[in-house]
């Protein structure tokens, strides 16, 4: 494997990865070579993750058969090694879709941090092009492998709740600024040892600011879709599991949305409210705080597994209904079906389907007007100001 994007998230993921026997690590990447200008002042980066890697094979093997693991700034170097079967990818959501792209082409299998993709047209390019390639494809939405909400989303398909009509989606609200974001926001000269350009990459340029870069990228809107997506990934993906849309979507899309100046550097929605309609009647409320709730005409079920009627909690599953994928660790699965062509718990359409949602949310918070959303062709009908927001040009030279 390599791993490429070496941040909070990505040393958890390599460090995963680490612990699998049958994975070996030969290759990492990342534009910054070690720094403490992560969240809370983690050290992070390229030069401390080598460090992990090559101080746990070297314990475990003796120095002749240990062959250290190479590091590279640039992703394209890494997608080059014929020696690579599979990548990990832990960057910033604008880059998500231009290297799974590319890895797929490259004929390497992908586990991809959530959320999927920055807009909707990124996310179908990624589905594209793991299906053209042939290539397994992870998104580490780790619910799917959360036996809690497994067996909730079991009762709800099983009809335990009777007919289910209303699903509540409860997600973070505001910025979640970590300790080591400085109080002004002034620009700086780049750090040393921090490739600037490439990290931004396909994002428009913008002069750099501390607080743009690392845990923070978050919040503003070139990189991301703030929490709506940040959590979104997870929760409405466990909302379109309960509710069997693992492969469509809403038709109707309103809310409103608490939003910063456009011109703020972190400009996400701090509060939100938007409500989902989908073709067979079923709505989904998506809200900064709440519940995490399936609501059917027999009673409720939320992801932590409480119910009412009470009785609901022991409720047994027969062998002959519905059950869903089963899987105990997502990045297991993952090497599992790397090896078996299987597929895996999150595939790239499932989490491209959940995270639409979150994307089309944002869409119909900015634009303050009902979306009308056509699954099947994935296009916003009759509003083409809104149907320019499902995706984003890319800076030269990236593109897909």
């Amino acid at each position: 494997m390599g791993c490429i994007g070496l941040g909070g998230r990505g040393t958890v993921n390599m460090e995963t990865f680490l612990g699998q026997p049958d994975v070996q690590i030969v290759a990492l990447c990342d534009v910054d070579a070690g720094s403490t200008r992560y969240e809370d002042a983690w050290h992070r980066g390229l030069a401390p993750a080598k460090e992990k890697v090559e101080q746990r094979y070297a314990a475990q093997r003796t120095s002749s058969a240990f062959r250290g693991v190479d590091a590279y700034r640039d992703f394209r170097e890494l997608l080059a090694r014929d020696d690579i079967d599979a990548v990990c990818i832990s960057t910033p959501d604008h880059w998500h879709a231009p290297m799974a792209v590319a890895a797929a082409r490259a004929g390497k299998d992908i586990y991809c941090e959530k959320p999927l993709s920055l807009t909707i047209r990124d996310g179908r390019a990624m589905v594209d092009a793991v299906s053209r390639y042939g290539r397994v494809f992870q998104c580490g939405s780790q619910r799917r492998s959360d036996a809690k909400c497994r067996r909730s989303c079991e009762l709800v398909r099983n009809g335990r709740i009777g007919r289910l009509h209303t699903v509540r989606v409860s997600l973070p609200g505001g910025h979640w600024i970590r300790n080591n974001a400085k109080k002004t926001f002034e620009v700086e000269p780049v750090p040393e040892g921090f490739d600037y350009d490439l990290w931004l990459g396909p994002a428009p340029w913008a002069p750099y600011v501390f607080n743009r870069c690392h845990w923070n990228w978050r919040w503003n809107l070139d990189y991301s879709g703030g929490n709506v997506t940040d959590w979104g990934a997870h929760m409405i993906d466990m909302a379109h599991w309960g509710m069997g849309c693992d492969d469509t979507g809403p038709v109707e899309i309103e809310g409103r949305g608490t939003w910063p100046p456009r011109e703020n550097l972190w400009n996400a929605a701090t509060g939100f409210e938007f409500t989902c309609t989908y073709a067979n009647g079923v709505r989904m409320i998506v809200t900064s705080g709440g519940p995490n709730r399936f609501e059917g005409t027999d009673g409720w079920i939320d992801l932590g597994g409480a119910t009412n009627p009470p009785a609901l909690a022991t409720a047994e599953i027969g062998p002959d209904e519905i059950h869903l994928y089963q899987s105990r660790s997502q990045h297991g699965n993952f090497i599992d079906c790397v090896k078996s062509r299987a597929p895996t718990a999150a595939p790239v359409e499932t989490a491209h389907r959940s995270i639409s949602v979150a994307h089309l949310g944002n869409i119909a918070m900015q634009t303050g007007r009902k979306i009308r959303w056509d699954p099947q062709g994935e296009e916003i009908v009759g509003d083409e100001a809104a149907a320019r927001l499902l995706g984003r040009p890319k800076r030269e030279p990236w593109r897909l």
